[in-house]
């Protein structure tokens, strides 16, 4: 009779044990599912390199302040902001402020700058010549079909000496017509889109190919490298965190700048990109 009720008394401990147990596991699954559903998602558009991959390194630091992010990436410049107008993006992250800025008059967007994170140096790239000073006269110039970036391109070629443009303009706006000395007289091709002109530069088209720094390096270049010019560190042409207006004041969107702006992420730029990409904290 003993040995029995011991045996039972037994099989009720185990099973409480077991019913305790199952209790606590049911408790940590649903705390974990609760804890799932208040991380607060952030879905941003990027171009692949470098924004892309500065972003994959700031998700853990944005997962330790609630924040899941969702990366979009995207291979053009008119697509990102048509889908942050859209909703379809919380932010994206892929221009510098004048094209931003100019997008917004031509398209009538209601974006705002959330925050300045980094500056990729415009290069000038040359299969022909290893030097600025070797151009021969008539010399072919490969620019982007971007109109905002022709100011950026201009302005390079002016202090490097090719070139002088009107007094008293916006040279950030400068086009081709602004050019009111050019004694090389340098013929300008301005027919391909920003991301086909590294295939263009290796297909040996033109004298000189003027290349944006993430296209450059997408594609293998280094701009330090392989560029014979290149922007210096005081460029006006910062990439940034757009967002519709209003939303810059977000507790997530303002998480997102300042993990950016991190020394974590500022010297990932830093080592990754060896000076090809500079950041900037404001």
């Amino acid at each position: 009779m003993k040995k029995w009720l011991t045996a039972l008394f037994t099989l009720v401990f185990v099973l409480v044990l077991a019913a305790c147990g199952g209790a606590t596991e049911e408790k940590k699954d649903d705390s974990a599912a609760e804890s799932k559903e208040e991380m607060k998602k952030l879905v941003v558009g990027a171009s692949n390199v470098p924004h892309a991959e500065i972003l994959e390194q700031a998700k853990p630091l944005l997962e330790e302040k609630g924040i899941e992010l969702q990366i979009e990436t995207f291979q053009d410049y008119v697509l990102p902001n048509q889908a942050l107008a859209s909703g379809d993006l919380d932010a994206n992250y892929f221009q510098h402020i004048p094209y931003f800025e100019t997008q917004i008059k031509e398209n009538g967007y209601e974006f705002a700058n959330a925050g300045g994170i980094h500056i990729e140096p415009i290069g000038i790239y040359s299969k022909k010549y290893k030097s600025l000073k070797d151009l021969p006269e008539n010399a072919k110039v490969i620019i982007s079909n971007s109109v905002a970036d022709h100011g950026r391109v201009l302005s390079l070629l002016e202090k490097e000496g090719l070139i002088t443009l009107k007094e008293g303009i916006d040279k950030t706006a400068a086009t081709i017509d602004d050019i009111v000395e050019n004694p090389r007289n340098l013929e300008f091709d301005t027919e391909y889109a920003a991301e086909l002109l590294p295939q263009i530069f290796n297909n040996n088209e033109g004298d000189i190919v003027l290349i944006n720094s993430n296209f450059a390096i997408d594609a293998g270049l280094n701009p330090l490298k392989d560029s014979i010019a290149i922007e210096d560190k005081e460029s006006p042409y910062v990439n940034i965190i757009a967002v519709r207006k209003g939303d810059e004041n977000k507790e997530e969107i303002k998480a997102l700048v300042e993990v950016l702006h991190s020394k974590e992420i500022q010297d990932f730029i830093l080592e990754k990109y060896d000076g090809a990409v500079v950041p900037v904290s404001e």
